[in-house]
């Protein structure tokens, strides 16, 4: 259902391209699959970010799908990884990953049924208090229902982000990590409501189901930028880069520092997050 979903966010020359989409084989998980995506996501961006990134910007994801262990990563100025690892419970393994368990307040249990979402998301037929599925005969699903629903499942994520440049570092994290979170509940509350649509699908009809939405994205995509009827415009060079990490240099380049985040409190990355949802 992460085609759909990207079908779904692609119009208007944004949204998700598929670049590569094939088997991969990983010496401890065994056989997935590894995909290569662009992001393209300018009207994204909050004000304050369009001042420094081109007209049209998109951020690479790399991922790799073992099931039940995913990586995914994001390249640009900044660096995001996201390891996911599924399992048969409701949130309550606290070192899902292996090693010592996150600090608690770094930890956000993501309800699919109660947690809000952004409002332009909201569709009454992903209103998991109001779906219903008529291949299993599931839902709705009520207030309390992570403790007695059966079955049920985890989808653990383990959020890296660093994003090192003077000034900007604190502000931009915090906003990535936001936007995580309202990806993640948006993208498991579908995949609980949309369940009809793919429950008892085999593995061929998966990847052949994967191939026509990816057509369809890539499509929206590119005629979107085909369509704009404007001739495509960067900005300076020096505002794509972010290359500038030093108050003088920033400075000179007329930039006012006084808003700036403090240089102390910049300069650390922030501590990896993990995000826990739980669609059934």
């Amino acid at each position: 259902m992460i085609s759909k979903h990207c079908c779904e966010q692609s119009d208007g020359g944004e949204g998700v391209e598929v670049v590569r989409n094939e088997p991969d084989t990983h010496p401890e998980h065994g056989l997935g699959q590894f995909t290569e995506k662009r992001i393209y996501l300018s009207s994204k961006l909050p004000s304050w970010a369009k001042t420094f990134a081109p007209r049209i910007f998109y951020v690479t994801e790399k991922a790799w799908n073992f099931y039940p262990y995913t990586i995914t990563g994001l390249c640009m100025t900044l660096s995001i990884r996201i390891e996911t690892r599924f399992e048969d419970n409701n949130g309550s393994n606290d070192i899902v990953f292996g090693d010592s368990p996150t600090p608690a307040e770094n930890v956000s249990f993501l309800d699919i049924l109660t947690d809000p979402i952004p409002e332009k998301h909201y569709k009454e037929s992903e209103d998991l208090s109001r779906w219903r599925s008529s291949k299993t005969n599931r839902g709705p699903l009520e207030k309390g229902w992570r403790d007695h629903h059966k079955p049920i499942m985890c989808s653990y994520k383990r959020v890296h982000c660093s994003f090192e440049v003077y000034g900007l570092q604190t502000r931009t994290e915090d906003f990535i990590h936001r936007s995580i979170k309202d990806i993640l509940l948006v993208g498991h509350r579908q995949a609980v409501a949309w369940l009809d649509e793919w429950h008892g699908l085999s593995l061929e009809e998966v990847r052949e189901y994967e191939s026509t939405m990816q057509e369809k994205t890539n499509s929206k995509v590119k005629s979107g930028q085909c369509n704009t009827g404007k001739s495509v415009s960067f900005r300076p060079g020096f505002l794509r880069s972010l290359s500038v990490t030093d108050e003088q240099s920033l400075k000179k380049m007329g930039m006012t520092t006084a808003a700036m985040s403090d240089s102390s409190a910049s300069s650390v990355p922030h501590s990896p997050s993990r995000h826990n949802s739980t669609p059934e």
